[in-house]
């Protein structure tokens, strides 16, 4: 009789692998592509990179040292932009971090989550790995994916849930949920935990962040990957009450966020110039990459953010197609949207290569 040796728990292997956007460099290797050719598209990253102040801070970095288990620096700099104590805040590895450690920290095996959709999958499977039983309100489609509040407010009160999670600005559909509807349902449910991710924020301009309503079941999730440029670091942090926070803390593991992270957090933090800068010529891109994909017969969902949605018929097809060409869009099957693409503003000239590479692909 052979040992098959233990078995992983039910959940761990009842629970799919979620696709990303990004490159895929194994498939990218298969298709025989050079990611350093390649055109991104399919993140929702600053394209205008980093603040130089983080590359220069790198160089100083010392590697053969451990980093601060607590991010004293980094957080102490985050607690003079919220002007909030370091103890409401938790640094990460990158928000999808920060998703984990909330699921680990309050969810038990059939506790309720509620998530709004369609949305980042890593909510779904980091609560599904706990044992928790998922209930999805979707936006619907004949809305353009817009926010529902009067819908929310009766799923919400239905489902009871521990845990509620909602991205805003949302990804993949740019739709804002108003910080005073968060306000509501937090009071409405007070034994429910609110993770609202605003991985996107700083993408749209003047929205006032949840973290400013000073609830005590609100937890807020930022990214410093995506607006600061600083994805290949990893970052991110958490806001909330000391007693959320201490216990995401908890169960955190040490040496979490490494120390050329911590310091590029905080060099960026200090360049806020830099950071408006970006996101303003940002703006100022969107608009003729949208007007180019209408003349396309291919027009956009609307969306508050650089980023929006296609309808294009077969999304992994167009997906292909692009690829073939050194570009890459977001397929969008596994937010349940097999006909869409998401693609997210670059620089002008990128914007322009893109309308050309399907241009190319039509013919």
């Amino acid at each position: 009789m052979v040992d098959s040796g233990p078995s992983p728990r039910p959940e761990v292997l009842a629970t799919p692998f979620d696709q990303h956007g990004a490159l895929d460099y194994r498939e990218l290797e298969h298709a025989n592509l050079n990611p350093e050719h390649m055109l991104d598209f399919s993140v929702n990253s600053n394209p205008y990179g980093p603040s130089p102040a983080v590359r220069e801070v790198l160089e100083n970095v010392p590697l053969d040292r451990y980093p601060d288990r607590e991010s004293l620096a980094l957080r102490r700099a985050l607690s003079a932009h919220w002007r909030i104590p370091t103890g409401q805040i938790l640094t990460a590895n990158g928000t999808s971090e920060l998703i984990w450690l909330t699921a680990l920290a309050f969810v038990r095996p059939g506790d309720v989550v509620w998530i709004a959709g369609p949305t980042f999958g890593e909510y779904a499977r980091a609560a599904s790995l706990m044992g928790a039983r998922i209930e999805t309100w979707t936006a619907p489609r004949e809305t353009g994916f817009a926010v529902d509040a009067g819908q929310i407010d009766e799923s919400l009160a239905r489902t009871r849930p521990r845990l509620a999670f909602l991205c805003t600005p949302n990804n993949p559909t740019g739709a804002l949920t108003p910080p005073e509807a968060i306000q509501t349902w937090a009071a409405a449910h007070p034994n429910t935990l609110f993770v609202i991710d605003e991985a996107y924020i700083q993408f749209v301009d003047g929205l006032a962040s949840a973290a400013n309503l000073g609830a005590e079941n609100v937890l807020v999730l930022r990214s410093m990957t995506k607006d600061y440029a600083l994805a290949g670091l990893r970052l991110g942090y958490a806001l909330g009450n000391e007693a959320v926070i201490g216990a995401l803390a908890r169960v955190q593991p040490p040496w979490s966020v490494n120390a050329l992270a911590q310091a590029a957090g905080v060099a960026a933090l200090g360049d806020q110039h830099h950071l408006c800068e970006s996101m303003r010529r940002l703006r100022q891109a969107k608009p003729p990459l949208v007007d180019g994909l209408h003349a396309l017969g291919l027009p956009p969902l609307p969306s508050a953010t650089h980023y929006f949605l296609v309808k294009v018929g077969d999304g992994a097809a167009f997906r292909r197609a692009l690829m073939s060409k050194h570009t890459l869009v977001r397929d969008c099957a596994s937010f349940g949207l097999p006909d869409y693409v998401r693609i997210a503003t670059r620089r002008p000239e990128e914007n322009a290569r893109l309308l050309a590479a399907i241009q190319e692909t039509r013919r």
